[in-house]
C-alpha cells in the first residue's frame, strides 16, 4: 500500500468519525429541543456564519453534514482499497464540506482537506 493513499484515507476517516460522531450527539440535542451542545465551551454546530445570515442550526442540516462525514468514510475505505473513484468521490466531498465548515466556523476541516487533496494528487498514479 502506497503511504500517501494511506495518509490521505486516514485524514478522510479522522474526518469523517471526528466530525460525524459530535454531529450525530447535535441531532440527538437539536432534536430533542436542548439546542447545539457545547464542545469545550464553544457551540460544536452554532454561532458560525450560518446563523450570522439567518440560517438556523437545524436537524435537516446536521443530517446533511452527517451525510458529507459518512461519504468521506466510505472515500477513505476506497482510496485504502486504491481505487480512483475513492479520491473523485474525496475531491467531490470538498465543495460541500467547505460550506458546512465555513457555516459551522470549524478551523480544522479545511487543513485535513488540504492535507487528503495535496496527498491524492501526489499518489494519483498509484490508484486504479
Amino acid at each position: 500500500m502506497d503511504w500517501r493513499l494511506a495518509t490521505a484515507a486516514a485524514l478522510l476517516a479522522l474526518q469523517g468519525i471526528g466530525f460525524g460522531v459530535p454531529c450525530v450527539i447535535g441531532i440527538r440535542s437539536v432534536a430533542a429541543g436542548e439546542g447545539v451542545p457545547l464542545v469545550m465551551g464553544f457551540p460544536s454546530y452554532g454561532g458560525g456564519p450560518f446563523e450570522r445570515v439567518g440560517i438556523p442550526t437545524t436537524v435537516p442540516l446536521l443530517v446533511a453534514f452527517l451525510v458529507v462525514g459518512i461519504l468521506e468514510g466510505v472515500a477513505a475505505g476506497l482510496v485504502l482499497a486504491g481505487f480512483r473513484v475513492g479520491a473523485i468521490l474525496a475531491f467531490a466531498l470538498l465543495v460541500p464540506g467547505a460550506l458546512f465548515w465555513w457555516g459551522f466556523a470549524l478551523p480544522i476541516p479545511p487543513f485535513l482537506a488540504l492535507g487528503r487533496a495535496a496527498l491524492l494528487v501526489w499518489a494519483w498514479g498509484a490508484l486504479r
